[in-house]
């Protein structure tokens, strides 16, 4: 079948196999445009699934393109607010946009929104605030009406208008259950700042929840934070949460940063038709004296668990790692970013079992506690070891050290890390960052002893500043001339590199991509989103 339709030149499925590729490469997917209408047409659908994450988008000018689809009511309603641009004036467009949406981050959406008012809207707070409450609502208006039905649902609410907009658009969805019936990605984040907890209404949430755990039961990854915030229904919240995890038919990925009801909801496990698909499971944040006591016998009933991921994790001591180490069920662990000293004993009897299986790796020092220089350098030199060892599989390696405990001897430390690491690197790694204090004789040893390596995208943070010390000399002579990464992002004290447009053109030159540390700086959650 695949050869007659190559021999007649029809090639549908193929293309749109083929197109499938580029996901993720925007710039080829604008050039797919130019092809043919067949290429076009699927480009353009992958291109508007989720506008609201290009996030080099810096004029946002696909919000108003939405807003064609208008009628002329709505249209005379963001009049009111002195949005009348004329490009709102044009009535149709070439393809249905809004039928296109797959992927929505409701605190995306909002930024997006007010961003692209900021570019038409006097500063009068108040009107602009009114108006993106009116856009929105709008969106998910029209996402609704032109059928749109999401595949991943980002539910992300860290400011005050994120939760505003939330209780204003979620009755539409309440009302409209085919736009969310197929979800299979639920991200659920709630995070507010201590001070203003008593200032974020709930009353929506709940709701919420009960229409997912009663319409959405085919999500088959699923990752919820929440912490804990001002509201009578909290624990009913959590309940529901729990609840909807195990009545999925298809769970197969799961991600908890929650401490609060995080035992019950990890003890729901137990028995549950999960055992029977869940496949990867992420602890981020979880202080695992919680479910010490149960862990092993849970784990011991997932049929067919492939790995785990644990991610800035608490009490992470030898009674846990010997729980860990004494399930029974083959799992591996493909992740282990700390952030507090381990005893180095723990830390062999972990990597014993499941060393041989990191493929992403991070040695964070900002809670730890400072009184044992012995045991610090202790773990710099097992992490170094552990590095080695694991360097087949490794594809993530983030090295940070804060800079808080003046006796240490900082110099020394970083020293250590540099003049070690490079040497022990594999060919290729997907992401590196170094949070150090980088002097240049420093990085010149490293960058000579890696100098094997490529690395897709090199994050670094240099917390040393000296007039004397040129670490974007060595940069340009080992990194760029060599072209040995696709993305450098480089951040120190003073100054990020994208703000030196020269610099930023000279390593365009030799096809590196210079990028905002801050706009792209890789949450940790997003290390596991290719196992999401």
């Amino acid at each position: 079948m695949a050869c007659s339709k190559l021999f007649s030149g029809y090639l549908p499925e193929l293309i749109d196999e083929i197109i499938q590729y580029f996901r993720n490469d925007i710039s080829t997917l604008h050039s797919c445009i130019l092809v043919n209408r067949l290429w076009c047409r699927l480009a353009i659908s992958l291109l508007w699934e989720d506008p609201f994450s290009l996030i080099h988008v810096q004029n946002f000018r696909f919000v108003e393109i939405y807003l064609r689809n208008l009628n002329e009511d709505d249209k005379a309603k963001l009049n009111e607010y002195g949005i009348n641009n004329n490009l709102l004036l044009l009535s149709s467009t070439l393809f249905n946009y809004p039928s296109f949406i797959k992927r929505l981050n409701t605190h995306k959406v909002g930024h997006s929104i007010e961003n692209w008012l900021s570019t038409l809207m006097d500063n009068n707070y108040d009107k602009r605030r009114k108006a993106a409450k009116l856009v929105y609502r709008l969106l998910f208006k029209m996402f609704i009406e032109n059928e749109g039905s999401l595949y991943s649902f980002e539910v992300k609410m860290h400011t005050i208008s994120d939760y505003k907009y939330f209780n204003d658009t979620m009755e539409l969805t309440l009302q409209n259950p085919n736009f969310t019936c197929n979800i299979r990605n639920l991200i659920f984040y709630i995070f507010i700042m201590y001070g203003c907890r008593n200032l974020f209404p709930s009353t929506n949430i709940l709701p919420f929840l009960k229409f997912l755990h009663s319409n959405c039961n085919s999500i088959t990854s699923f990752y919820f934070g929440i912490f804990k915030f001002e509201a009578g229904n909290f624990s009913s919240i959590g309940n529901c949460l729990s609840q909807m995890i195990i009545t999925q038919q298809n769970l197969k990925k799961i991600s908890f940063e929650c401490n609060d009801f995080f035992y019950n909801s990890f003890s729901l496990l137990k028995n549950s038709n999960i055992s029977n698909t869940l496949k990867i499971i992420t602890f981020y944040s979880i202080d695992f004296n919680i479910i010490i006591s149960n862990f092993k016998e849970i784990f011991n009933q997932f049929n067919v668990l492939e790995s785990i991921h644990i991610i800035y994790c608490k009490s992470l001591n030898s009674q846990f790692v010997q729980q860990m180490v004494s399930v029974i069920i083959p799992f591996k662990l493909k992740t282990l970013i700390i952030s507090e000293i381990l005893q180095v004993e723990s830390l062999q009897l972990l990597l014993q079992r499941f060393g041989n299986d990191l493929e992403n790796f991070g040695f964070n020092s900002c809670d730890y506690d400072f009184s044992n220089k012995e045991l610090i350098q202790n773990n710099i030199n097992l992490t170094l070891s552990l590095i080695e060892n694991i360097k087949q599989n490794l594809n993530y390696l983030s090295i940070e050290i804060d800079f808080f405990v003046h006796s240490l001897n900082y110099n020394t430390i970083c020293s250590i890390v540099l003049q070690n690491l490079g040497q022990i690197l594999p060919s290729k790694l997907e992401f590196l960052r170094l949070g150090l204090k980088i002097g240049q004789n420093d990085l010149k040893i490293f960058l000579e002893n890696s100098k094997n390596t490529f690395i897709n995208r090199l994050f670094i943070r240099n917390m040393y500043y000296d007039i004397n010390e040129d670490i974007l000399s060595c940069i340009k002579e080992f990194i760029m001339k060599k072209k040995r990464v696709k993305y450098l992002a480089i951040y120190n004290i003073y100054q990020d590199l994208i703000d030196l447009k020269g610099e930023v053109n000279e390593f365009k030159l030799y096809d590196i991509i210079i990028q905002r540390y801050e706009d792209f700086f890789i949450q940790t959650y997003d290390i596991v989103n290719s196992y999401l």
